[in-house]
């Protein structure tokens, strides 16, 4: 019973994706309008930040908007997609478990955010 769930499921997702994808790019906002300077500093603090995220997941859907709606250049990652970003994320984050925004600090260290909620808002603090 539980192959035949697991089944059902992956052919749900599999029909729906390119639906999913489509509805993201028509209902994306419009990002903020900032000075080439503030820009090139909102691009050079991007460049500690990478997102850990699958194409069809609606939650990685939603931090990819809040990314677009706030004009950021973060990296993403497929970690579906990409076996090394999925062992990165493992090995890093401890779980493969997506949207995960990879956080450098100015120390060195890394931060492992999970949940797009907590994503969004430290998006939004950091750069809104």
């Amino acid at each position: 019973m539980r192959i035949v769930l697991r089944y059902f499921f992956r052919t749900l997702r599999i029909l729906l994706a390119p639906f999913m994808i489509v509805a993201e790019k028509l209902s994306t906002p419009k990002s903020v309008e900032r000075s080439p300077e503030a820009q090139a500093e909102v691009d050079k603090a991007c460049e500690k930040l990478a997102l850990y995220q699958f194409r069809t997941c609606p939650f990685c859907i939603k931090v990819r908007k809040q990314i677009a709606r706030l004009g950021l250049n973060i990296e993403v990652r497929d970690s579906q997609l990409d076996p090394q970003h999925k062992q990165d994320l493992l090995e890093g984050g401890g779980k493969v478990k997506v949207p995960c925004l990879q956080i450098q600090q100015n120390d060195g260290s890394v931060k492992w955010l999970y949940e797009s909620d907590d994503i969004n808002a430290y998006l939004q603090e950091r750069f809104g």
